[in-house]
């Protein structure tokens, strides 16, 4: 029987975005996918203007609905958190499945680019610190990571001690594996990970493609959870996610509408399915 994933994130009714996104990924690569959703957004917020339904007394209901019928998952990958109470909520429940065994995924959706998102106040950062500390897996982007760890921010390139300690930061409140995009480091961008399983630090150097799709951090996030419950080490599973989101890109590049995402279901050839030997 495939593996059943949750993913818990917001919904947009305009873009490839989030659930959009991640949804078809992961089901083309044959997961039975479950969403609990965190909001339901007009549309991706690129465009400027936008509104969105938060969803919290859905989730509490829908949750104890889900109980009292004894649904259970293989894994919870969590995206974007709209309130505090949504963090809480969702951290307690990321601890009972994970007391029963689940696999956590968590991209802790805050900030980017040496700021946090409008809206996004500094009590986020701890709340998302309690739900990482529950994870088997956190994706931060380097700005997210920063923030979690309580460093600043660089605007330059990390050197490679500096690199060792904001990863170090992170395994004291994440204590299994982790992965950070967006790393400026030696003059390109990486990808830096510590995987527990291995006890292994890497770094995945990667050539920036110049143009700015919303949704890919999904796709990437999907992609990861795929390959790591498909039995991949984290840095192949990583290596593979990072090729995919490549390809969905470049695949791209001529879209007059960049700001609805990837138009992930036309392209889902590029997703990477290698399976494990």
């Amino acid at each position: 029987m495939n593996e059943k994933i949750l993913l818990i994130n917001d919904i947009p009714g305009y873009g490839k975005v989030a659930l959009a996104a991640m949804m078809p990924i992961l089901a083309h690569m044959k997961y039975d996918v479950y969403n609990l959703p965190t909001a339901v957004v007009s549309n991706t917020l690129d465009y400027g203007k936008f509104d969105i339904l938060e969803t919290t007394e859905y989730m509490k209901k829908a949750l104890q609905v889900w109980d009292e019928l004894g649904f259970s998952f293989d894994a919870v990958t969590t995206g974007f958190i709209v309130s505090q109470e949504q963090a809480d909520i969702v951290t307690r429940f990321c601890q009972e499945q994970s007391c029963r065994g689940v696999r956590i995924f968590v991209d802790p959706i805050m900030g980017d680019e040496g700021h946090l998102y409008n809206g996004v106040e500094t009590e986020t950062v701890e709340r998302m610190r309690n739900l990482c500390r529950v994870a088997d897996y956190i994706m931060p982007n380097y700005t997210e990571a920063a923030y979690l760890a309580g460093m600043d921010c660089r605007e330059g390139d990390l050197d490679e001690t500096e690199t060792r300690q904001l990863v170090d930061a992170l395994r004291a409140i994440c204590p299994h594996s982790i992965l950070i995009t967006s790393v400026r480091t030696g003059g390109t961008y990486v990808v830096l990970g510590y995987d527990h399983e291995r006890n292994t630090y890497f770094q995945l150097p990667y050539n920036l493609i110049p143009v700015r799709f919303p949704g890919t951090g999904d796709a990437f996030s999907a992609i990861l959870t795929g390959q790591v419950l498909r039995g991949h080490a984290l840095e192949t599973a990583a290596l593979l996610s990072m090729e995919s989101v490549r390809n969905l890109i470049a695949a791209n590049m001529g879209v007059q509408d960049i700001y609805k995402g990837i138009p992930i279901e036309q392209c889902l050839n590029l997703v990477e399915e290698v399976q494990t030997d």
